[in-house]
């Protein structure tokens, strides 16, 4: 194998792939990427088992083959190369030759022989979204998902198809993200899938605004194609829970607050409130908002802003991180809040609308902290 290729080129393939490397891989050679060089193309890939991911770029072929290479080695030397252009060579034994200007490199890799293939899909259903699209819904569900083991199935974004139309939910259990859209597809097809959030992120990073993307559905795996890149993964097994038992049908108060000025308070305020107790209380009176924290070991914050509210004292608590991450995936100037008393979930909604209040998208819940004693 031998090709030429422009260093910022291959800099942008080798980004694209090398999250998906395993730190602590079950084999030598998943921590390694496969090069292949042929038909004037050269394609990177990287797996780690359950994700995988291949990109293509054209390049000066002069010798075709293929190898695989330690990836953050191979990441790294190619940092900090300055020549515009490298030079790479592969001999009998897998040894490596990187030229670039009047540097030399050799790097020692495994034969091809050794990469785990990727799942062949050509018995899946496709079909296609566009990218944009698919970016403002991953956007708006992903931050959700759990980062914790103990509820595997959370661990991963629940991708529902029916009636022609595609959701996407993330939760932990403790917050939940859910927005949906007409897609171009069979309405016959209906279909339920958990994609592990690793690969979401992979998804979400490849997108662009423009074209759409191939998806390509099997019963335990599904990928993606666009932009010369293709992801694949294995999906997670098990039962989504109903989140429609935690989406609130009704809300007896509807609230409209401005976005930014929130989220700048309750920043603030957020900074008194200790490690093992995030929570805020929101109190509301006619016409205010007021946000308090309130801890032995730091003191107390204490911030108001005004808002349309009239109606009896109302008092809630929310985790301050969970509420910032859901005001952080609106884009509009107001967010709509819909509550009920200081026990049951908030209703969130981007934009004043809230009408009907559980069939809105993006829609989000959040789940009340317990109100702590003055």
């Amino acid at each position: 194998m031998k090709f030429v290729i422009s260093t910022q080129e291959l800099n942008y393939l080798i980004n694209k792939i090398q999250n998906v490397v395993s730190q602590k891989p079950t084999i030598p050679i998943l921590s390694n990427f496969l090069i292949e060089a042929g038909n004037d193309e050269l394609v990177l890939t990287a797996t780690d088992l359950t994700v995988g991911i291949r990109c293509s770029t054209d390049a000066q072929i002069l010798e075709e083959g293929s190898t695989t290479l330690p990836a953050k080695r191979l990441a790294q030397l190619m940092r900090e190369l300055t020549t515009p252009n490298v030079e790479i060579s592969t001999n009998s034994h897998e040894v490596t030759s990187v030229v670039a200007g009047t540097s030399r490199f050799k790097l020692n890799g495994m034969s091809k022989q050794e990469f785990p293939h990727l799942p062949d899909l050509s018995q899946a259903h496709t079909f296609h979204i566009p990218q944009a699209l698919l970016k403002d819904l991953l956007y708006r569900t992903s931050f959700a998902v759990s980062k914790e083991d103990n509820r595997y199935v959370l661990t991963g974004i629940l991708m529902h198809i029916a009636n022609g139309q595609v959701t996407f939910v993330g939760t932990d259990g403790k917050r939940l993200a859910r927005a949906y859209a007409p897609i171009a597809i069979d309405s016959d097809l209906s279909s339920q899938s958990i994609i592990p959030l690793k690969a979401v992120e992979e998804v979400l990073k490849n997108l662009t605004e423009e074209g759409d993307i191939k998806i390509s559905l099997m019963q335990d795996k599904i990928a993606f194609e666009a932009n010369q890149t293709h992801i694949l993964t294995k999906l997670l097994a098990g039962d989504y829970p109903d989140v429609n038992r935690v989406i609130p049908e009704h809300s007896d108060i509807v609230i409209a607050l401005h976005r930014e000025e929130l989220m700048t308070l309750l920043r603030q305020v957020s900074l008194f409130t200790a490690d093992n107790n995030h929570s805020v209380r929101f109190t509301f009176t006619d016409g205010e908002l007021k946000l308090t924290a309130n801890t032995m070991e730091i003191g107390e914050g204490q911030v108001g802003m005004p808002v349309n509210y009239q109606g009896p004292k109302l008092e809630i608590a929310f985790n301050p991180g969970f509420f910032l991450d859901i005001l952080r995936h609106c884009r509009e100037e107001t967010v709509s809040i819909g509550l009920t008393d200081a026990y049951n979930p908030g209703l969130m909604t981007d934009g004043e609308q809230l009408i009907p209040p559980n069939k809105a998208s993006p829609l989000f819940v959040i789940m009340p902290m317990r109100l702590s004693e003055d």
